[in-house]
């Protein structure tokens, strides 16, 4: 992994932690913050609150990037530097809308027959933002304390122990697990009241509110119109625009859970600057819904089907222009190659997956977003290979990924894979202008006087 690099990230995310703590809210929008959400801000900035007093919540989750991490690594070093993650950082915008996990969720289109939903986490095992903001305080990977105690006791030496308890009540250091939990129900109070947690502010929010500013340029609509696009990308399928249970809208997402069959974050890669180091055990497999972190629907064996397993949250597309790792194991690294994946999954699997070496003739060049740089014609290539072969009847073949025709009942989904070597769905043209759509996603938009009269995105 890429150890520097990550390390220098992570100094110069704290070096600004102070300052983005005082101007996170700076919106004449903004109501004041309750006093438990007061406390949410202070220690969503406090490195005191991991083991090795080196790493706050901001240190992953940036307000400069859209609560998100503030570089390209697959996945982030913990407080202990010596260790890395296991699954990509997500942002924490538009967080305040999910609901509860349940495996029989209904699907917020009202149409889509119910399946599992909700949760916070990419496995749903946080029941609220409160309950998910502890997971990390105590994970060895992450913020590394050894207990609830230590947290606690952080917080009770630390600058806002008075403001704690007038948030919470003057006794609330007298019960470990009292304290513990008001720490993470001011979290969730910060991440509901802070508008900078949901700022409704990109240029699709002028879009379709029709104020000044919103008019897509002719490559932004044609993204647009694919984006809806049932029987090309079908994108807004699983990452929903229309109101959910909350009354909310364009939040792009459904909330559901989807296998998707994402290649392996490891050595397989040639030249991967960041494999996971955990994929290192050919035995370790991360499963989503079905293991290793959520447990109450592991299989028996990872040789015995789950429908649970290799499923994992539909995230928010909100503000993924700005991302720079894709998938819940950060293995792709633009949009670009995130649309051609689902493009090219199973038309061309050699551009993403590892081959045997039991093909014939030269290597033939792959194009510049596949993860594989070159394939041998002929060569077995090891489709789904971050899944056991027992659970990769659950990857998802919905248009564009398949053909969404009847066929083969293995597949969860009851539909076909596309046939290797038979023509992707989408062009490249309609490639860029859905990437162009999804820019406008990103908060932050300031129109411009005259509208742009050149660029990729324009015509």
């Amino acid at each position: 992994m890429a150890l520097s690099i990550a390390l220098l990230a992570l100094a110069g995310c704290e070096g600004k932690s102070a300052a983005t703590a005082a101007t996170s809210t700076a919106n004449p929008r903004q109501p004041a913050l309750s006093l438990g959400a007061q406390v949410g801000q202070l220690a969503f900035f406090d490195k005191n609150l991991s083991g090795g007093r080196n790493m706050s919540c901001a240190s992953c989750h940036d307000p400069q990037y859209a609560y998100g991490p503030p570089n390209s690594i697959s996945v982030q070093l913990g407080s202990d530097t010596r260790q890395a993650g296991v699954r990509a950082v997500p942002s924490l915008r538009y967080r305040e809308s999910t609901p509860a996990f349940d495996d029989d969720a209904p699907n917020p289109d009202g149409v889509t027959s119910n399946s599992p939903g909700g949760g916070f986490m990419a496995d749903g095992r946080a029941a609220t933002m409160a309950a998910q903001a502890a997971l990390p305080l105590l994970n060895p990977l992450e913020m590394n304390n050894t207990s609830k105690d230590a947290v606690v006791k952080a917080v009770q030496s630390g600058a806002y122990a008075g403001l704690f308890k007038q948030a919470f009540g003057a006794d609330v250091f007298d019960n470990t697990d009292k304290a513990f939990d008001a720490l993470g129900t001011a979290i969730q109070a910060l991440e509901t009241e802070d508008l900078s947690f949901h700022p409704y502010s990109s240029k699709y929010d002028l879009y379709v509110f029709n104020k000044i500013g919103g008019t897509l340029t002719p490559a932004e609509r044609r993204g647009e119109v694919l984006f809806h696009s049932t029987g090309v990308t079908n994108c807004s399928g699983c990452h929903y625009t229309g109101a959910n249970f909350n009354g909310n809208s364009g939040l792009m997402t459904d909330f559901t859970y989807q296998a998707l069959g994402a290649p392996r974050n490891d050595r397989s890669i040639p030249n991967n600057p960041d494999p996971i180091p955990a994929n290192d055990d050919p035995k370790y497999f991360d499963m989503g819904l079905c293991g290793p972190y959520r447990t109450d629907h592991m299989p028996s064996t990872p040789q015995t089907a789950n429908p649970y397993c290799g499923m994992f949250k539909v995230p928010v597309l909100r503000n993924v222009a700005t991302r720079g790792a894709f998938f819940h194991n950060g293995v792709l690294h633009s949009l670009e190659q995130v649309v051609n994946f689902y493009n090219t999954r199973d038309t061309n699997p050699e551009y993403w997956y590892p081959a045997d070496k039991d093909g014939t003739g030269t290597p033939q060049a792959n194009p510049a977003w596949a993860l594989q740089p070159t394939h041998v014609p002929g060569a077995t290539v090891n489709k789904y290979n971050d899944l056991p072969p027992a659970q990769q009847g659950n990857i998802d073949e919905e248009v564009p990924l398949g053909t969404g025709e009847g066929g083969d009942k293995t597949l969860a989904s009851g539909t076909q894979p596309r046939a290797p070597g038979s023509p992707p769905v989408m062009t490249p043209q309609q490639i860029a202008d859905l990437v162009c759509f999804l820019g406008v996603l990103s908060d932050g938009y300031q129109p411009s006087a005259k509208p742009p009269t050149s660029g990729k995105c324009v015509n």
